[in-house]
């Protein structure tokens, strides 16, 4: 399996954990104290950090910084539209076309020649 693959992959398994750490707890844990869904989020995030560094360290060795960062941010809108739509039940919506647009065009971007 290629670096980019690698990278890809272990983002996207790192971005399931944080988005489920940084919102799961808006509508699961609504009625805790905000400490109680702090330690959660933290537990939750551990586990991030656990496929989040080594994805970052190998992504590093065939991608710039800002490569890197834009796949992160490009994954990042993958996870986080799916969890809101199904999972949290926000409405699709149109913003969400026009962020993935502007995505598009940082792609180009950073990747470009």
């Amino acid at each position: 399996m290629n670096i980019l693959t690698k990278t890809i992959i272990l983002l996207t398994i790192s971005n399931v954990f944080m988005t489920i750490a940084w919102y799961s707890h808006l509508k699961n844990l609504n009625n805790a104290a905000w400490y109680i869904a702090a330690i959660a989020s933290w537990g939750i995030a551990f586990f991030e950090y656990m496929v989040q560094v080594p994805a970052n360290r190998i992504g590093y060795t065939a991608l710039s910084l800002p490569q890197l960062k834009i796949l992160q941010e490009v994954i990042t809108l993958s996870v986080f539209v799916p969890f809101a739509i199904l999972y949290m039940k926000e409405p699709m919506r149109l913003n969400y076309l026009w962020a993935a647009l502007c995505l598009v065009g940082a792609v180009y971007f950073i990747f470009r020649a």
